[in-house]
């Protein structure tokens, strides 16, 4: 997803949308309708609305779709009471989900014998969230660490 398309997820998705959204904001439900328009080129979110929208909804996608067009993966910091054996766990078993998604989309994009571009930009997609199960396994851990 890209960041003018997340955007205007986040503003969308939220319960009751922009007219729910807008005023937590700071703005009216109209200028972040305009804000988060892909096709408006006369208003723009900043990058502190971006963050207090982010805030606000509890959504990372703006986030994630920054760090993905710059190449890189996102990974929420644990909180500390989320540091523990059974966390551990559940990320294994999500890491081990995560690899095997990772090869059935290598697999399905090797099948036909040919490779396309949206076939990589999936295959990529599913390394991107492998790696970032991965990462999140790793910060946990470092949370238990004394």
């Amino acid at each position: 997803m890209n960041i003018s398309d997340a955007a205007y997820a986040v503003a969308h998705d939220y319960p009751g949308g922009c007219e729910s959204l807008a005023p937590r904001m700071g703005m009216s439900a109209n200028i972040l309708r305009n804000k988060v328009n892909p096709n408006n080129t006369t208003h723009h979110l900043t990058l502190a609305e971006a963050v207090r929208m982010s805030q606000i909804t509890g959504d990372a996608r703006i986030a994630k779709a920054i760090a993905e067009e710059l190449g890189y993966t996102l990974v929420e910091t644990p909180r500390v009471e989320d540091c523990n054996d059974a966390a551990i766990v559940e990320m294994m078993g999500k890491a081990w989900e995560t690899h095997g998604d990772v090869g059935k989309e290598i697999c399905k994009t090797l099948d036909d014998g040919r490779v396309e571009l949206k076939e990589v930009d999936r295959v990529e997609s599913r390394i991107f969230t492998h790696a970032q199960v991965l990462f999140t396994l790793a910060a946990r851990l470092r949370g238990m660490a004394n």
